[in-house]
């Protein structure tokens, strides 16, 4: 079933992915698998854990760390990286961009590849497209990386459409996130406090340590906030959990307007696709990581309410006083850094059972995913026809991404143009080459 059209977006590649985990785990329970979103988090947060925790571990120099069991790692450990550089991407990020360029070439080798791959012009974005085109491409100088402004108001024509949308907070969801914080880190403080009371740990500050372990490995490639017997799995599976509830809330299926910022990007790619005459086989285009979570709402995926009853709340099914465990909305699958979404189209022939006929499926993260009610083809997979009207279906419920965000700006539209129009770029694409300015390692 050879593949003749598919579309990518991948979120920005900061920190491990899968292999990357796998490389570093020492254990049977890797906590670089629990990190949702934040592993590193080189972006300001709200609120800020890390900052202040190395803040105040920067000020507590009268603490003899060497003679506190289990702590004692901090009488020599020093912050792996400056503030000033937090918004950079890493090393380990370039070479899992590159990788999966790799990956994208032996994956679809009988597609041609890109003129061109989009990106928000935030640095490390454009940085990690620069990458996957270092991987992806035959010779050098063969594919542009274009770059599309951030804009606050760009509307829906943007890879960063929340950023234009009023009704979208990047706060949303933190305090209901630390209200189970607070269960489950509380314990974790308390037994701290009982090695070095000095220090007065907060639940905050368990929180922060426990982001350190994803930041440091991804820049000295392990650490010890990584370290079982520092923060037991049960704390590990807490700590995922409360990045669950925030990004439910901040950019999943507690936040109203999610679905109407994620479809944009899934009319323009599923339109691409229905359509035989696209003028690439392959699109590609890198954005931040609140897009993509609010594009699998705006498609269906990964929704709690499809296992759950009684009151038809969707925010019932993440309570805040006791993990859910059979949640399908886990960021950690969704969210990992480098993480990716595809639309993919075959044309099938000679399948036993079925049509010689276009289908069509999803990967999140390479992974096939069932959409509701649209699997009549192969696997996973949905018919053209299918595909053609689940597609409409999911559009019909999240129309009007405008007047849902609440835009008081003018020019505003409810649309994605850029794969096809010029009008949203800032710039015709740089050519990229196989190398780095040396000066940027």
């Amino acid at each position: 079933m050879p593949s003749t059209a598919c579309r990518l977006l991948a979120l920005v590649p900061l920190a491990a992915s899968v292999s990357a985990s796998a490389l570093y785990s020492t254990y049977s329970f890797n906590p670089l698998e629990h990190l949702t979103g934040i592993a590193p988090y080189f972006e300001p947060q709200d609120p800020p854990y890390m900052e202040p925790f190395l803040e105040k571990l920067g000020n507590k120099t009268n603490i003899d760390w060497a003679k506190t069991p289990g702590l004692n790692f901090l009488a020599d450990w020093e912050p792996p990286v400056s503030e000033a550089e937090t918004s950079l991407l890493t090393r380990v990020g370039r070479l899992e961009a590159t990788q999966l360029g790799v990956d994208l070439d032996f994956r679809y080798p009988d597609l041609k590849k890109p003129k061109q791959v989009w990106t928000s012009s935030a640095e490390r974005t454009f940085k990690s497209a620069q990458s996957l085109v270092r991987g992806l491409e035959a010779e050098d100088n063969d594919i542009k990386v274009v770059t599309v402004y951030e804009s606050e108001e760009s509307g829906a024509d943007s890879l960063t459409p929340y950023k234009a949308c009023p009704a979208y907070s990047s706060s949303a969801g933190s305090d209901q996130s630390e209200e189970y914080q607070t269960k489950f880190a509380s314990p974790i403080a308390a037994r701290f406090n009982d090695l070095a009371s000095e220090f007065n740990f907060t639940t905050n500050d368990v929180f922060g340590m426990m982001q350190l372990c994803g930041y440091e490995t991804v820049i000295r490639g392990r650490s010890p906030f990584c370290d079982l017997d520092l923060f037991t799995p049960d704390d590990w599976l807490g700590w995922e959990y409360s990045e669950d509830v925030r990004y439910h809330y901040n950019v999943g299926y507690g936040l109203p307007v999610a679905g109407y910022v994620g479809m944009p990007w899934v009319n323009a790619t599923a339109s691409l696709l229905l359509n035989s005459s696209s003028e690439e086989d392959l699109y590609v285009s890198f954005t931040h990581r609140e897009l993509p979570p609010m594009v699998v709402v705006a498609l269906g995926l990964f929704n709690n309410s499809a296992f759950a009853a009684g009151s038809g709340n969707i925010n019932d099914t993440m309570p805040l006083d006791r993990i859910n465990y059979r949640r399908a909305w886990k960021t950690s699958h969704v969210l990992p850094f480098l993480s990716n979404i595809a639309i993919e189209r075959f044309n099938c022939s000679g399948s036993y059972g079925y049509d010689d006929d276009e289908y069509y499926r999803i990967l999140v993260n390479s992974s096939p995913q069932d959409l509701p009610g649209c699997a009549d083809g192969p696997g996973t997979m949905c018919s053209r026809d299918a595909f053609g009207k689940y597609i409409q279906d999911r559009v019909a419920m999240f129309d009007g991404f405008s007047e849902q965000c609440g835009v008081d700006y003018g020019n505003s539209t409810d649309v994605l143009s850029i794969y096809t129009t010029d009008s949203a770029q800032e710039d015709d694409g740089q050519t990229v080459g196989k190398r780095y300015d040396a000066r940027l390692f």
